[in-house]
């Protein structure tokens, strides 16, 4: 059985050179959760499985919950991951927005216990900064640079952006590698 989530300790290896990793990233939202599995083999990288949980706002806070874990759930089987990992929690202004956060990511993370799978958390800063090397660049650079590192045909959907690009930090931070970035694709 794997491990519980956990922050990988400083003296873990990262994976060994040419050996293949699927990590699921999850963008989590009540009414929009992203979901991105990025494969990586070496220094390669490839976007295997994407989707999107909608759910409309007249739906209630249970059961939107109860389709987020769903659908997590069904990525976990279909996609098989190594590893999950999650924008960490961070400090909102609004005290029912936070809560309503913490419930989507609590029901993301329970599907990703169920599973088995170790989930690793990112600070937004450390997603952007291993992706286009700036903690503070902007939504777009972002994207453009996965158009770039996953050798995509378009700027993904938001969520599904936001997700690969925290499935992205969580590869690099394994690997070891200096900086994502084309020239090393």
């Amino acid at each position: 059985m794997r491990e519980p989530s956990r922050s990988r300790p400083s003296g873990e290896p990262g994976l060994a050179v040419g050996a293949a990793s699927r990590t699921l990233g999850i963008d989590t939202s009540l009414r929009s959760t992203g979901l991105g599995v990025v494969e990586a083999t070496g220094n390669r990288y490839r976007m295997t499985q994407q989707a999107v949980l909608k759910n409309s706002a007249s739906l209630p806070l249970t059961a939107c919950l109860l389709r987020i874990r769903e659908g997590v759930a069904d990525m976990i089987r279909q996609a098989k991951p190594d590893a999950a990992a999650i924008e960490g929690a961070f400090f909102q202004k609004n005290a029912r927005t936070a809560m309503i956060l913490g419930h989507a990511r609590g029901v993301a993370l329970a599907a990703c216990a169920e599973a088995g799978l170790p989930v690793y958390e990112y600070a937004p800063r450390r997603v952007k900064q291993a992706i286009v090397g700036y903690g503070g660049a902007d939504k777009s650079q972002v994207a453009q640079m996965l158009v770039k590192l996953l050798a995509l045909d378009a700027v993904p959907q938001e969520d599904i952006g936001d997700a690969l690009a925290i499935a992205l930090c969580h590869l690099h931070s394994q690997t070891g590698y200096a900086a994502l970035s084309p020239q090393t694709i």
